[in-house]
């Protein structure tokens, strides 16, 4: 039933069990990422950009002196937040129009990126770029790309195909593509919006065979 719904029936039905699955973000990845931006900060207000159950706030916390806020459009997975997390602010929005002007210091995303279609991305970048203060950061982590001989590049490139064919003879779509955001295509979009961007190394999350990292933070800074 979630896979033939759109995006967002598909998370109101998955909520009272997402944090049971394997589409939660580890918890590892964001202190990684809660270590990793400790020396940038300390922050004043923080918010979640499609913060689904609040797994995030785990990163926000430690690091804002102000108000936590999270946004997504699924009812189901904002109600589950507000139950774990009841003293943060939690918005119903679109993050393609998102309802925010130079009112924050920090901003994170965690694993949504591939809900969203490549051209809609320039729109998404664009509203966390109106949200965030002069100065404000935003940082999500990603992964480094899977070598063409393992498991998991085969299995990134079957789930992609599978959706392609399931949103071409099913209405709604439901768009979750796991090669759609490599970090090139990331950077040029926050730049074509305004943000100076570098990236730092997860270095807790461990390296490659080839001696890259499994996974890098994008730090993208507005002006």
């Amino acid at each position: 039933m979630q896979a033939l719904s759109s995006v967002e029936r598909g998370y109101d039905l998955l909520a009272p069990k997402f944090d049971h699955t394997p589409f939660r973000t580890p918890d590892g990845v964001l202190d990684a990422t809660a270590i990793a931006l400790r020396p940038l900060g300390p922050f004043g207000r923080g918010l979640d950009v499609c913060c689904g159950t609040g797994a995030g706030m785990r990163t926000l916390e430690p690091l804002c002196r102000e108000r936590i806020t999270g946004v997504d459009f699924s009812a189901g997975m904002l109600a589950r937040a507000r139950d774990s997390h009841p003293n943060a602010g939690w918005v119903q929005a679109d993050v393609r129009a998102l309802p925010f002007a130079g009112a924050f210091d920090l901003a994170v995303t965690f694993g949504a990126l591939g809900h969203l279609l490549p051209a809609e991305r320039p729109a998404v970048f664009a509203g966390v770029h109106r949200a965030l203060r002069s100065g404000g950061l935003f940082a999500f982590p990603v992964g480094g790309p899977q070598p063409i001989a393992s498991i998991g590049y085969w299995t990134a490139l079957g789930f992609d195909a599978a959706m392609r064919v399931r949103n071409a003879v099913w209405r709604p779509p439901f768009v979750m593509y796991y090669r759609t955001c490599p970090l090139s295509a990331l950077q040029d979009d926050l730049k074509a919006v305004g943000f100076t961007v570098t990236t730092l190394p997860l270095a807790c999350l461990g390296r490659r065979s080839d001696g890259s990292p499994r996974h890098r933070l994008v730090l993208a800074r507005k002006g």
